[in-house]
């Protein structure tokens, strides 16, 4: 009965530290908040209120900046930059609904990258992304070419979205090989809807697209959710080690008892 107590208690002080952590928000998550309720704002037209997170965002990030969490360089000039196409997407007079709302997307999932260290919220946008290729595939093979420039268009502005981000996450030269690959396809859109040779190319971008998704996803967990797995895995262990060694002693010991009890 020591030894379930024992146990129970063990249990219980694993949990709590990692209950205690899972509630405390760094000031980057901050952010990451701020911009998610900034993207609500422009989903339901409400341009001025979008525009007053933005501020809030630009003040809290400057203090947070190289403080709470080390940037890069790259990194900054990336959130910035975003941060700067969202702003303009909010005061704008003339843009339409559906290019504010991919600016602030984009800006949001630059953050979330900068935040998450596994699966980030633009590889969630793969199905999107791989169907409108995968129709632009089609169209070159069927010679369509309204349907080829439509898909491929499509293809393009969901990669422009998620771009930012990708920089983040990828390696730069991963990125490079995809740009070179994109590049040329857009360039020769012509030759790549009368000739089956150049249209491997779409091929080998639907290969690279989804390498480069599937690496995302094959990521190494969080280090820190491993800690937690090895340090509740030894704890664990500890405890049942220290009631199996309390049991074996107590049977060693009924034994011994039992043994002199038989002498006399």
């Amino acid at each position: 009965m020591k030894g379930k107590w024992l146990y129970l208690v063990a249990i219980i002080l694993m949990l709590t530290p990692i209950t205690v952590i899972a509630e405390v928000q760094t000031p980057m998550e901050k952010l990451d908040d701020i911009s998610d309720e900034a993207l609500q704002m422009v989903k339901y037209h409400r341009y001025g209120d979008a525009k007053k997170l933005l501020d809030y965002f630009s003040d809290q990030f400057t203090s947070v900046s190289g403080k709470a969490q080390p940037l890069t360089m790259d990194e900054v000039r990336i959130i910035n930059t975003s941060h700067d196409e969202a702003m303009e997407a909010a005061v704008s007079p003339t843009m339409n609904h559906e290019e504010r709302i991919n600016r602030l997307t984009k800006f949001r999932l630059v953050i979330d990258a900068i935040v998450t260290s596994h699966q980030p919220l633009w590889t969630e946008m793969e199905t999107q992304i791989m169907t409108a290729l995968t129709e632009a595939k089609v169209a070159a093979v069927n010679g369509d070419r309204s349907q080829f420039h439509t898909s491929y268009n499509t293809f393009l502005s969901l990669y422009n979205m998620i771009y930012p981000s990708m920089k983040i996450d990828v390696p730069a030269e991963n990125i490079q090989r995809l740009d070179a690959r994109i590049k040329y396809i857009d360039e020769y859109r012509s030759a790549i809807l009368t000739s089956k040779e150049k249209q491997t190319e779409l091929e080998k971008l639907d290969t690279d697209m989804k390498n480069l998704f599937a690496n995302i996803e094959n990521d190494e967990a969080d280090p820190s959710l491993w800690w937690v797995i090895i340090s509740t895995g030894s704890i664990i262990i500890m405890t049942l080690s220290y009631v199996g060694w309390r049991k074996y002693q107590g049977e060693k010991e009924i034994k011994k008892n039992a043994r002199e009890k038989h002498k006399d």
